[in-house]
C-alpha cells in the first residue's frame, strides 16, 4: 500500500525546497519527492500547500486524571483536524507525570488510541511541588522529551538551579512556566484599565517579566537550556532578546492568542478569554508581532488548554484559565501573520514544524525522501467560520467561535496513514 500526494506545493521550511511536486509515501516513510510519481492511494492536493506535519510544544491533553476535558484519543484528533501530526504534551495531569511508570502510561494510552505522535514533557520536580527534583535519568530513559512544572514556576532559585544542571547533565530541556505567584494576589486578567473598569483583580505583567529575567539568569549561570512558555509581554521579549544576544541557550514560543486578541476580548466578562497569562494590551500584541518577524520568538505553540462548558460557565473570577487552541491555530496564524505580511509564510511553516521540532530535538518537522512520512496538507486561500461544535477536541472553549478565518487543513498523514481528510 503507497500513498502520493499529488499536484499540491511542497514546502520544507528546513531545506527551503518550495515547487509544485508529488510525494509518495511509502509505509511509514517518504519515499519520493518528484513529478509523476502515484501510489495506490491518491490525495489531490492541487491549490493546497504540502509540508511537514506541524509541531506542537504545549498541549494538555487531561489525561490520566481529568478525561471529561479531554483524553489521548480525543486531543490527538483535534490536532490532526488542525494539521499537527507531533505534539509534546504537558504533565499537570492528576497525578502528575512525575515518574517512569506515568511516563510508560502515556506512551502504552498514545500507541492504543491517538491517531499521532505523543511526546511526553514530565515534571521537573515531584508532584509539581517546587521542593524536590524528579528522577531525571529515568525519565528521559523511558521516554519523556523535556521536563518543566508547566502551570506554575519553580518559587526557590536554589531548587531551580539544581533542575536546570541535572536537566543539561541529562540533555533535556526545561520548559518554564514564569510566574511570581506571590504577585497573583488573586488577578484573574491583565492589570491595566480594562481590569480597573471591570472591577475584577489584575495580573501585573511584572508577575511574568520578573520569572522571565531570573530563570534566563540561572540558565546561564548554569549553561543549561531553558525554554520560555507562551510569552505575552513587550518587557519579556525584550529580557529574552538580551539574553540571546550575550549567548544564554534560550528558546521561547508564543501562542495565536497573544497576537490576535488584547483584554479588550474580556471587556464582556467572556470566560472563554480568560488565560495564563493573560490577555495583554495593543502595545504587547504589536511586540508579539515583531518578535516572530524578528526571529526573537522561536516558535509558535497552542498551549491547548481545554475545560469543560461548565467549569467555564461560571462569573469570571472562578473560571478556570485556559482555552483550546488546535484547530483554529492555522487559521489564526494565515490570516493574522501571513496575509497582513508580517511574515511570510515559509517562517509561519518554519514556527510551527522544523523550529519546534529542532528545540527539543524531536525527529519530526521536516519533508525529505526517507524520512518519517508526517505531512499536512492544508488550502491557504480557503476562508471558513469557526464553530466549536464542529471541533474534535472534548471541550469548547475558544474566544475565536464566530470568527472568519482563512486557511484551512485538508489532509493530515501521520506515519503514512491518513489521520485526518476533510469532507467533501
Amino acid at each position: 500500500m503507497s500513498l502520493a500526494i499529488v499536484n499540491g506545493h511542497v514546502m520544507d521550511p528546513a531545506s527551503g525546497l518550495s515547487e509544485i511536486a508529488n510525494v509518495l509515501i511509502d509505509g511509514t516513510t517518504i519515499a519520493k519527492i518528484g513529478t509523476k510519481l502515484t501510489g495506490t492511494e491518491v490525495i489531490d492536493a492541487r491549490d493546497c500547500i504540502v509540508c511537514p506535519g506541524f509541531v506542537d510544544l504545549h498541549v494538555h491533553f487531561r489525561e490520566p486524571g481529568q478525561e471529561s476535558k479531554e483524553t489521548i484519543a480525543t486531543g490527538s484528533r483535534a490536532a490532526a483536524r488542525g494539521g499537527f501530526t507531533s505534539v509534546v504534551t504537558m504533565a499537570n495531569t492528576q497525578p502528575p507525570i512525575d515518574n517512569g511508570g506515568m511516563i510508560e502510561f502515556v506512551h502504552r494510552r498514545a500507541r492504543e488510541i491517538a491517531c499521532i505522535k505523543i511526546w511526553p514533557a514530565a515534571c521537573a520536580t515531584k508532584g509539581r511541588a517546587g521542593q524536590e527534583m524528579t528522577e531525571m535519568a529515568e525519565l528521559k530513559a523511558v521516554g519523556a522529551v523535556a521536563v518543566t512544572d508547566d502551570g506554575s514556576d519553580i518559587a526557590s532559585s536554589w531548587v531551580l538551579r539544581r533542575v536546570l544542571e541535572y536537566a543539561n547533565m541529562c540533555g533535556l530541556t526545561y520548559l518554564a512556566h514564569c510566574e511570581d505567584a506571590t504577585l497573583m494576589e488573586g488577578g484573574v486578567m491583565n492589570e491595566g484599565y480594562n481590569s480597573t473598569k471591570l472591577g475584577l483583580p489584575g495580573l501585573p505583567k511584572a508577575m511574568e517579566e520578573i520569572r522571565i529575567d531570573r530563570n534566563v539568569r540561572l540558565a546561564a549561570m548554569t549553561g543549561a537550556k531553558i525554554h520560555i512558555q507562551h510569552v505575552s509581554t513587550t518587557e519579556g521579549l525584550d529580557i529574552i532578546r538580551r539574553a540571546k544576544e550575550r549567548g544564554v541557550r534560550v528558546t521561547c514560543e508564543t501562542a495565536p492568542h497573544y497576537w490576535t486578541l488584547t483584554d479588550d476580548a474580556v471587556t464582556d466578562y467572556g470566560t472563554n478569554a480568560k488565560m495564563n497569562p493573560p490577555l495583554r494590551e495593543a502595545e504587547d500584541v504589536a511586540a508579539i508581532k515583531q518578535g516572530l518577524a524578528d526571529g526573537t520568538i522561536d516558535c509558535i505553540a497552542t498551549d491547548h488548554a481545554p475545560h469543560t462548558f461548565s467549569e467555564k460557565d461560571v462569573e469570571f473570577a472562578l473560571a478556570p484559565f485556559g482555552i483550546v487552541g488546535l484547530e483554529t491555530a492555522l487559521g489564526l496564524i494565515l490570516t493574522g501573520l501571513v496575509e497582513p505580511g508580517t511574515i511570510p509564510l515559509e517562517r509561519a511553516l518554519a514556527l510551527i514544524t522544523s523550529a519546534p521540532a529542532q528545540i527539543l530535538g524531536l525527529p519530526a518537522g521536516r519533508l525529505y525522501e526517507g524520512g518519517p512520512a508526517d505531512v499536512t496538507v492544508f488550502n491557504p486561500k480557503t476562508e471558513w467560520t469557526v464553530d466549536p461544535e464542529q471541533f474534535a477536541s472534548l471541550s469548547r472553549n475558544t474566544p475565536f467561535a464566530g470568527h472568519r478565518l482563512r486557511g484551512l487543513v485538508q489532509a493530515s498523514v501521520c506515519d503514512g496513514d491518513v489521520v485526518y481528510q476533510l469532507s467533501k
